[in-house]
């Protein structure tokens, strides 16, 4: 029998495992049900695709974003290893043709959305299913106390009674005592063999700032530290005028957001990955499945709104195991918005419906209607059309997606689609009559089952490999044999959906489980003022708050966020530190640049001084050392730090 270690090298060239992750893999293999909680970069996704690969039939995987199930399909299938996707915008035709392809042992992963196992297709194929493995990834979506729930997790244990004796892996990397509890009950892993790894990263330092001026504080961070870095924003203006405001500064970035087109976002996602741009400056829709091991500093320019958020985002920092910084940048002003965040993210009853109603006329939904329909949603002009405040009208979605109303993601990409409309003695002279059209009509013929009767999703990239034409010629050809009535051609969609689950209600009518929201409200108001302590802490060890908020009583002072390094400031030798920074400071003041000239000029007994004070330095922002030793005086480096 093949090795959970043979595995690994065969597909992943890696060979050895992180963590607890061959021990987990090991549980999994041995029939156990799991749920693990590794921290953000811990590897999670090995832990069920290793032993799915030894396993016989088919892993089926619940994962809550398009935009991950992609990457990790993507990924499965640059290592040669059969997997395919389930997700809105697919036709009926699309799903049961996969559906098919799955029963018949053609993959070994079917990755599927929470929302899909509802439907009466899904449930027609589940029993037919040769499931070895059930992985629920993002399993905090599960409970209504975590921070990001969503109803449909809460219908994955149905997944239990067809497939009785198939284990399954729930996966998170950030979870309370209470979700983590709240998860295993609404799975039913009531005999689960648990995982949880330490929520220390010794590597990290974590450190808060309040400044005046947020960009002169990112500019001498980027200028101290070199390497990768993110820096998240709360808007997506915001990531553009960061972004610019750091080209004047010379320094390489890119903007990202939801907003972008895929092939927009991809190009800048590689240009970053490959080290041809410094910094991408982002809203929290960049860095899910990206695992780019040298981030060295992760800037949150904002406050995120729980610890949760924040966690996941800082962790995308160092996970090679070197020196990483995750700085957290707030003012009055933010600490102010953090605290007015619950009556935002949970409103009123009247503030609930009539942005329902709203939404009901910007999309011309009558009532009764619309349950299953896809629509277009412009949500800048949602807003503007309605004079609604952008952030309510946002939380507004949110509930109506937690209430299972409706779904609304931004990043919901439709594929293009294809059906033929000709008569085939059309078709069949098409050699003759359009013969620069002829080839591209016979490979869709030829590379797609039931093209003829049934609108069928394409991708036009696959199409130009196989004619060996570029992808604009192909979508052009196919405009063309559009306009001929040969086909109908609907061209892949990247805008904004609104999916309607249930059809549309009265507005005063509108079904909210008001107790369970209320619940809801004060458990977010319970993060909020975490995250709020988090940012205002001045003697605590921050990595020692976030392990105790996840529940590890285990984790230590780390020894290196700005509140353990303000520690180290013993009163008795703060004399002879402040000397060395005034010794530091004359040096750089008087044209100076070697550090191993001063390192050697300072007396032996001094030195292990020397280092506790460039240290702080560096940790202030107020020097750099680059490799080859060149020591710089940063704007904000002329004031002491003892």
């Amino acid at each position: 029998m093949t090795t959970p270690s043979q595995i690994l090298q065969q597909y992943w060239q890696h060979s050895n495992f992180r963590g607890n992750q061959e021990a987990i893999i090991e549980a999994v293999l041995a029939g156990h049900d799991v749920f693990a909680m590794l921290p953000t970069g811990g590897g999670k996704s090995i832990c069920f695709q290793v032993p799915a690969l030894i396993m016989e039939g088919v892993c089926l995987v619940i994962s809550p974003l398009v935009a991950l199930m992609k990457d990790q399909v993507d990924g499965l299938l640059s290592r040669g290893i059969p997997a395919i996707a389930i997700y809105g915008g697919l036709s009926p035709f699309d799903v049961e043709t996969i559906l098919e392809d799955v029963v018949a042992g053609n993959y070994k992963f079917l990755y599927i959305s929470p929302e899909r196992m509802e439907t009466n297709l899904f449930l027609k194929y589940l029993p037919k299913l040769d499931c070895s493995l059930i992985a629920v990834d993002e399993a905090h979506c599960v409970s209504q106390w975590g921070y990001d729930f969503r109803p449909p997790y809460l219908k994955i244990s149905f997944l239990r009674h067809v497939h009785k004796n198939v284990p399954m892996i729930a996966l998170t990397a950030s979870a309370t005592a209470i979700v983590e509890e709240d998860i295993i009950k609404k799975l039913k892993l009531f005999k689960a063999t648990i995982f949880k790894q330490s929520f220390e990263r010794p590597n990290l330092s974590y450190s808060a700032f309040k400044v005046d001026s947020k960009i002169n504080k990112v500019t001498d961070i980027l200028n101290s530290v070199n390497g990768s870095s993110i820096i998240y924003t709360r808007s997506r203006n915001q990531t553009q005028q960061v972004s610019q405001l750091l080209a004047l500064q010379n320094i390489s970035s890119h903007f990202y957001h939801a907003g972008l087109t895929q092939e927009e976002r991809s190009k800048k996602q590689q240009d970053w990955i490959d080290n041809r741009t410094r910094v991408v400056v982002c809203t929290n829709a960049f860095g899910m499945g990206i695992d780019k091991p040298d981030v060295r500093t992760v800037i949150h320019y904002d406050i995120p709104e729980c610890l949760e958020s924040y966690y996941q985002e800082a962790g995308r920092a160092g996970r090679d195991g070197e020196k990483a910084y995750c700085i957290l940048l707030y003012n009055d002003q933010d600490i102010k918005r953090l605290e007015e965040l619950p009556e935002i993210r949970y409103p009123s009853v009247e503030v609930l419906s009539n942005v329902y109603q709203a939404l009901a006329n910007f999309l011309n939904i009558p009532v009764g209607i619309g349950e299953g329909n896809y629509y277009d949603f412009d949500i800048a002009t949602f807003i503007k059309n309605f004079k609604l405040n952008a952030a309510v009208a946002v939380s507004v979605l949110k509930v109506l997606e937690q209430e299972g109303h409706l779904s609304f993601n931004e990043t919901v990409f439709l594929p293009s689609k294809v059906v033929f409309t000709a008569e085939k003695g059309v078709l069949n002279d098409l050699e003759q009559t359009l013969p620069q059209l002829d080839s591209v009509a016979k490979c869709l013929l030829r590379s797609y089952t039931g093209i003829y009767d049934n609108e069928v999703s394409i991708s036009e990239k696959r199409i130009a490999k196989m004619l060996r034409m570029k992808e604009e010629d192909v979508k052009m050809k196919l405009m063309q044999l559009q306009s001929y009535r040969i086909l109908h051609y609907q061209p892949q969609k990247e805008t904004p959906q609104i999916h309607f689950i249930l059809d549309r209600a009265p507005a005063k009518y509108l079904n909210i489980n008001y107790p369970a929201y209320s619940r809801r409200k004060k458990a977010f108001e319970g993060r909020v003022s975490d995250m709020r302590w988090f940012a205002l802490i001045d003697e605590q060890c921050r990595s020692k708050y976030i392990a105790l908020y996840f529940g590890d009583v285990e984790a230590g002072h780390c020894g290196v966020c700005d509140n353990c390094l303000k520690k180290k400031k013993r009163p008795d030798d703060l004399t002879e530190l402040a000397a060395i920074q005034k010794h530091i400071l004359d040096y750089l003041n008087a044209g100076h640049t070697s550090f191993l000239t001063f390192f050697e000029g300072i007396p032996i007994h001094s030195r292990e001084s020397l280092w506790k004070v460039v240290s702080m330095m560096q940790e202030e922002f107020q020097i750099s050392i680059d490799e080859e030793g060149v020591m710089k005086l940063l704007p904000e480096g002329r004031s002491s730090i003892f």
